[in-house]
């Protein structure tokens, strides 16, 4: 049976290793010395390395005779942990493995001593997708583990990782693989392999795997499977629904010399291909980078305007974002295309009189109302220009908030909208409450909101009225917070999800009360009723001197304090 280079090449020792030195020559240190520890915690994007080294790791710190850190292969122990049926090197998919019930086995199974090793080393990789739970299971574990048992926890998301277990850990960042160790590894790989392929393929595979070696050689993989004969750069783009050199050379002759119609039939001609627009238009844009860094840095002439390219460049990335998440990135791409060389039509004819420039625009919006009607998107046009509505009110509102006032009876406004949503709770209202937490997620990246939304994100929902919503934080400090800045969330929740609703914040301590609470009231026969929420009665914010003082004190000369 074939397989997979990526598995076929994996390094089986620390020298084969390939972009993580520092981290290698600590480890094989701390095997000289003897001074590794019972818990690690390696990080970092995929695909460059977590599990391989925790793998020779386990097997270096087990070998009888390792040289200057690295495992004989030659010893018993050696011989064993080279074995896929070895007992004492343990891999858990914590994906597929993240309840209680696994951890609790698996620390049943940690105080008995190693069969045929010196130690048992578990590598639990994806660490982050265990549950609460099986967190604290984990805890006490690797707090205080036997001494024959090395804890090796790998995870692409740190963040979701408790900071009680990354504490426990000695944790390593690992780095993306720079471009030029990918190219070489691959062409050792096509040596070894004997696989004919073009160099410019070799580097475009290291540029689109994104410092990952796994992807690098899963691409190469595919590459050869789809080319009998050498593997060109052609081969290359239409395995990945990119567009060749010559389609890139046309596409920017049109797009320069501000030909609206043929730029709109080329991404039209692209789309009917089956092509992935927003990986053409990512491909562009490291194109154009190209041109770029040859005219500043190799001073090769370049044979657009580099004022233009630039432009161009800006534009694509500010939105790239926004062309994802879009209903039809087709029609996003349009308009943004339209809408560049429009500008740049106006800037060049700026001196021509007005009826000229009456008559531009007058051919340009015939142009694209030709285009809408031919792929009949008013429907989808119509969604991104409310979504663009939404943005600009949402900005607007938050710019209109005053920040030299707050909201003296806030507790009191609080605890009425607590009380009305615990009186008119509908679990119909909090399901459709739910799916509206899902939109939220559409603006994380947000440069105006993103903040916002993310501490929405960051709480409970716990119960829905129909005017009303509760949710907690787990810190007290984080509902303080979030109170300051309460009716900016207010805004920017209702907007986007096209709701009317007040918000109550609590923490999930007082929820929890409040829970037990209402429970009780039912148990004795006495329903909420329904308060009139107190008016808003603001005073003057006053500026907190110590939160300067002490800004100043811990920065020093490097803050400003407005």
């Amino acid at each position: 049976m074939y397989q997979a280079l990526y598995r076929k090449y994996r390094p089986i020792n620390f020298d084969s290793v390939v972009g993580q030195d520092s981290i290698i020559r600590t480890l094989k240190n701390s095997i000289i010395n003897k001074t590794f520890t019972h818990a690690y915690m390696f990080f970092g994007p995929r695909g460059t390395g977590k599990t391989t080294i925790s793998k020779i790791f386990a097997r270096s710190i087990n070998c009888l005779e390792p040289v200057d850190g690295i495992a004989c292969g030659k010893c018993k122990n050696c011989v064993e942990s080279f074995k896929n049926s070895c007992v004492d090197i343990i891999e858990i998919d914590a994906a597929s493995n993240n309840g209680v019930d696994e951890i609790r086995e698996l620390r049943s199974k940690v105080a008995l001593v190693p069969a045929e090793l010196k130690y048992k080393v578990y590598i639990i990789d994806e660490v982050h997708m265990l549950s609460i739970g099986a967190f604290n299971a984990l805890l006490k574990t690797l707090e205080e583990p036997p001494e024959h048992v090395v804890f090796i926890l790998a995870t692409t998301d740190p963040q979701k990782v408790p900071e009680t277990i990354i504490s426990r850990c000695q944790c390593f960042s690992f780095k993306r693989i720079s471009s030029e160790m990918i190219v070489e590894r691959l062409k050792f790989i096509c040596s070894e392999e004997k696989i004919d392929v073009e160099n410019d393929v070799l580097n475009e595979i290291a540029l689109s795997s994104e410092g990952g070696m796994r992807d690098a050689l899963g691409t190469l993989d595919k590459l050869v499977s789809y080319s009998s004969s050498k593997i060109t750069l052609d081969d290359f783009y239409e395995l990945n629904g990119m567009i060749t050199k010559n389609d890139l050379k046309n596409f920017y002759e049109k797009l320069f010399c501000n030909d609206i119609s043929g730029v709109l039939s080329l991404v039209n001609d692209f789309s009917n291909k089956g092509k992935n627009l927003i990986q053409i238009f990512s491909q562009i844009m490291i194109s154009l980078r190209n041109l770029l860094v040859d005219y500043y840095i190799n001073d090769i002439k370049c044979p657009y305007d580099i004022d233009l390219i630039q432009d161009f460049i800006n534009l694509i990335n500010e939105n790239l974002f926004d062309i994802k998440k879009s209903g039809n990135p087709k029609i996003f791409i349009e308009m943004l295309l339209i809408k560049y060389i429009k500008e740049h039509n106006l800037k060049k004819d700026n001196n021509l009189s007005n009826n000229l420039n009456n008559s531009i625009k007058t051919q340009e919006f015939s142009v694209i109302e030709k285009k809408l009607d031919e792929y009949d998107t008013s429907e989808n046009l119509a969604e991104n220009i409310s979504q663009e509505i939404i943005d600009e009110n949402i900005s607007r509102e938050i710019k209109s908030v005053d920040n030299n006032f707050k909201i003296k009876n806030l507790n009191e406004i609080i605890d009425a909208r607590v009380n009305n949503v615990m009186a008119l709770a509908d679990k119909n209202i909090l399901k459709t409450e739910m799916q509206n937490f899902d939109l939220l997620n559409n603006y994380t990246f947000d440069q105006k909101i993103g903040y916002l939304v993310c501490s929405l994100l960051d709480a409970k929902l716990r119960a829905a009225s129909k005017d009303s919503i509760i949710l907690s934080y787990e810190y007290e400090s984080n509902v303080e917070q979030n109170l300051m800045n309460l009716n900016k969330i207010i805004d920017v929740y209702n907007k986007i999800t096209n709701s009317n609703k007040t918000i109550a914040i609590i923490s999930d301590e007082r929820w929890i009360n409040e829970k037990n609470k209402y429970i009780k009231s039912l148990k004795d026969g006495n329903k909420y009723q329904f308060i009139e929420e107190p008016e808003e009665v603001l005073e003057e914010a006053k500026n907190d001197a110590i939160i300067s003082s002490s800004a100043v004190e811990l920065f020093g000369d490097i803050v400003e304090v407005e």
